[in-house]
């Protein structure tokens, strides 16, 4: 019973943590902008075809990844510049309607150019599992789990260390008094694009090697990260990466104990539960109106 708990709790952290970084993706923007960015999913999937792709092209596996996560972050850049800055001071609604739609034009363009096939990323270090207590844990499922640790920790640093970074937070919090202090709130968003492309790669290329990827990946995954990011609480950081995990964990369990047949339909339960008893999330601050 032991082995098998250890199973399906391996097997749920792994996958719960690039739903964290999905997560991140969804808080990044939505603090940005309010914008709930539904391509969040396409830069997932765009990490890990393209480094199928570069890998295949005979470049080094290192290089490969660390262009795919550019490629992402920059088609996160191009999103922003001709899909959301056009737009100006739209409303929410038009500017998420924005995003599905590019959504749709990267997922259509990388099916045209690479077709509807499945593609396998090589393992970074080996296919040979460890044993742990009668469970086995891959060595890509270590990988997994300490890269999303150190991009949390990075993300950390870079938004309570540098001044990008806090002018980030200052326009969380309030965008209007970050332009009136001379923060340029458009250079924030751009930026806001360009780091959820390339934490959407990163989760896209980790995960490559143990699920394999194709053009139509990153919609289920996309799904899954914004339901994570409303778990913890929606804009809220360390709530992105506990809703993840705690995701990946639900979802693992209920394959595992219940059925597979119910683990997609988990999160889309958990989901409803939410918003209906803690509509802030578990870290969602509590708003409070005066009369």
């Amino acid at each position: 019973m032991l082995a098998q708990f250890l199973q399906f709790l391996f097997s749920g952290l792994t996958i719960g943590a690039t739903y964290a970084l999905a997560a991140l993706g969804f808080a990044i923007i939505y603090n940005a902008s309010g914008v709930i960015n539904f391509a969040q999913g396409e830069f997932i999937m765009l990490g890990g075809m393209a480094a199928v792709v570069l890998a295949g092209l005979g470049l080094p596996l290192p290089l490969a990844i660390a262009l795919a996560v550019v490629v992402s972050g920059a088609v996160g850049a191009l999103i922003e510049k001709f899909a959301i800055e056009p737009a100006g001071r739209a409303d929410v609604v038009p500017l998420i309607i924005i995003t599905i739609g590019a959504s749709l034009v990267v997922r259509g363009l990388v099916q045209v150019v690479l077709g509807k096939g499945t593609h396998a990323l090589t393992a970074f270090s080996g296919e040979q599992p460890f044993v742990i207590a009668g469970a086995t844990l891959l060595p890509q499922s270590l990988w997994v789990l300490s890269v999303a640790a150190v991009v949390v920790t990075a993300l950390g640093w870079f938004f309570g260390r540098t001044a990008q970074g806090k002018a980030m937070l200052a326009t969380s919090h309030n965008k209007l008094a970050a332009e009136l202090v001379g923060i340029n709130t458009k250079s924030v968003l751009l930026l806001s694009f360009v780091l959820s492309g390339a934490l959407g790669a990163v989760g896209g290329v980790l995960l490559a090697p143990i699920t394999y990827t194709s053009y139509d990946v990153g919609i289920m995954l996309g799904l899954k990260g914004f339901v994570a990011a409303t778990l913890g609480g929606l804009g809220h950081g360390m709530g992105a990466v506990v809703g993840g995990l705690l995701l990946g964990v639900l979802e693992a369990m209920t394959a595992g104990y219940v059925s597979s047949a119910y683990k997609d339909a988990m999160p889309f339960v958990l989901i409803l539960l939410v918003l209906f008893f803690m509509p802030s999330g578990l870290f969602g601050a509590k708003t409070i109106d005066r009369v």
